[in-house]
């Protein structure tokens, strides 16, 4: 693209009123350099009018005395072109019984030269009454004049408009080289002038539009961007401006100070809080464990004591997964290595065949490795986060298609799709979400007994996660209220498991630690989450 001179491109709706601004000021000079040229025109155009006809006056009355009969010539005319004063150019002619008798106009050489017959009819179509008038004959433009002697005929003198006409050229051309040169000037001051005035304007946009890109959502922001103090003073209109608009920047640049405090602060508790929980949790499993091979229960006592384990093993799961979202909100280094991710894939979704034998599993791989560098074990989770999802949250007999494949641009892409139901349009939004878990509505009737309180549970199979199968093999109860992930089954299952709400959460995280993406797109009859990998992460 060619770059205008003097054009900001970085602000362009201050370089557009800035020019409207010089146009505007361009076309009034235009208007008012026109009008005084119109003006001027008029005035010397009267000007030079009055002159030619005085001096047409003076000519014609030295022509009308010289050719007054002379005595003792027996009534002989002299040539009025012959009185003294009349100057090149003069044309004079004598008009009596309507015939034009010495016809004629002085050259530049001072000799007489007689006009056409052509101009007679023009001559002898003037009224005889001393106003001059314009007329064009063979010899050029005249203003001529009429006028009738005490001796019966009509003197006719003329002189020539060139001059005129010259000097009114001369004036024109004058006018429109100035004229010219002065709105270049003047639009070059303009223009300078106007820049400089909207310059703060300028800077207070730049401002408003580094700040409307900041990633100001979430994590820590550093809004360090404000107005110079040179355009942000009160004394003027864009001045005030600029200083209200550094007031309202520290503001928000305080509320995000305190948004983001009371994140980490948030964050903190959720890391500490899992980490001793950790320690009471299995206890509780380890001694859950040893009184089922020690002590003797009823078949009730059983029950209750397996129930205490599932659920021990489920929030052990939940713990283990709140520990690594925080572990992910801190930035903690990965484990680099290469990963093949085509055996990754094959070995994940044969442990989903081994839980889940009832669903139809296959694996679309191409001929060659597809390996990055990641962190193994992190990547492992995502997969199996995804396949776990499509599992809980699907019908017996879904087909699951997992896909591994290289991209054009050297990316790899890992895909799961399964022909469930799909996910309803208003929770794609909200599918990564923490905790996100579709209404109760959704819940399938015909899992849930008639007189069982229903549980909305379904973080739109947003928790699955490997370590919660074993809650789920334990004899978990859970309700899922219908899922919007993976196959995006509306409704729960009677083989459905309870979820966190973390499992899809926890495959965004890492995916984007890897510099990756992960997207999902769902109608009925089928839905695909699709990460996509670089062949090497970012840099820590």
């Amino acid at each position: 693209m060619t770059r205008v001179p003097g054009r900001d491109w970085r602000n362009p709706s201050t370089w557009h009123l800035r020019t409207r601004l010089v146009l505007v000021a361009m076309a009034l000079l235009v208007a008012i350099c026109g009008a005084v040229g119109l003006f001027s025109y008029a005035s010397m155009d009267l000007f030079l009018t009055r002159q030619l006809d005085d001096q047409l006056s003076n000519a014609s009355h030295r022509s009308s005395e010289f050719v007054r009969p002379l005595p003792g010539t027996g009534g002989g005319r002299p040539d009025p072109l012959e009185a003294r004063g009349q100057g090149i150019g003069t044309l004079n002619a004598r008009i009596q019984d309507g015939e034009v008798s010495n016809p004629g106009f002085l050259a530049g050489d001072a000799t007489r030269k007689s006009l056409s017959p052509d101009d007679n009819a023009v001559l002898l179509a003037l009224t005889p009454n001393g106003v001059p008038v314009d007329r064009t004959l063979s010899a050029g433009a005249y203003r001529l004049t009429a006028v009738r002697t005490p001796y019966g005929d009509v003197i006719v003198t003329g002189l020539p408009l060139a001059e005129k006409e010259n000097t009114l050229t001369s004036l024109v051309w004058t006018m429109v080289v100035v004229s010219a040169g002065g709105l270049v000037l003047i639009g070059l001051a303009g223009t300078a002038l106007i820049r400089r005035t909207m310059k703060p304007l300028e800077q207070l946009s730049e401002v408003a539009t580094k700040v409307s890109r900041l990633p100001l959502d979430a994590g820590e922001v550093a809004l360090g961007v404000r107005v110079p103090a040179s355009a942000a003073h009160q004394g003027t209109e864009v001045g005030s401006v600029g200083y209200a608009l550094n007031q309202m920047l520290d503001n928000v640049s305080n509320a995000l100070e305190a948004r983001q405090d009371s994140e980490m602060k948030v964050r903190q508790f959720v890391a500490d809080a899992s980490h001793e929980l950790r320690t009471p949790l299995t206890a509780i499993r380890g001694y859950t464990e040893l009184m089922r091979m020690t002590e003797h229960f009823t078949p009730d006592g059983q029950r209750s004591l397996a129930r205490v384990q599932s659920q021990s093993e489920r929030m052990t799961t939940l713990v283990e997964d709140l520990l690594l979202l925080a572990r992910l909100d801190e930035g903690q280094p990965l484990k680099i290595s290469d990963v093949d991710l085509t055996q990754l894939a094959i070995e994940t979704v044969s442990d989903e065949k081994v839980m889940a034998p009832d669903r139809v599993w296959q694996l679309e791989l191409p001929e060659e490795p597809v390996v990055v560098r990641g962190d193994a074990s992190q990547l492992h989770q995502v997969l199996a986060n995804l396949l776990s999802n499509a599992r809980k949250h699907t019908d017996p007999g879904t087909k699951v298609v997992t896909g591994v494949m290289r991209s054009a641009d050297g990316s790899a892409v890992v895909t799961v799709t399964d022909n469930g139901s799909g996910i309803a349009p208003e929770f794609i939004g909200r599918v990564f979400a923490r905790f996100a878990r579709a209404d109760a509505a959704r819940t399938n009737p015909a899992a849930t007994p008639a007189n069982a309180p229903v549980v909305a549970t379904a973080g739109a199979r947003s928790g699955a996660g490997p370590s919660s199968a074993s809650g789920a093999a334990s004899g978990a109860p859970g309700v899922s209220s219908g899922s919007p992930g993976g196959a995006g089954a509306a409704a729960a299952t009677p083989t459905s498991e309870g979820t966190s709400g973390l499992g899809l959460s926890i495959v965004q995280s890492i995916v984007e630690a890897h510099g990756g993406t992960v997207e999902v797109t769902s109608r009925p009859g089928r839905t695909e989450f699709a990460v996509r990998l670089p062949a090497a992460p970012p840099s820590a």
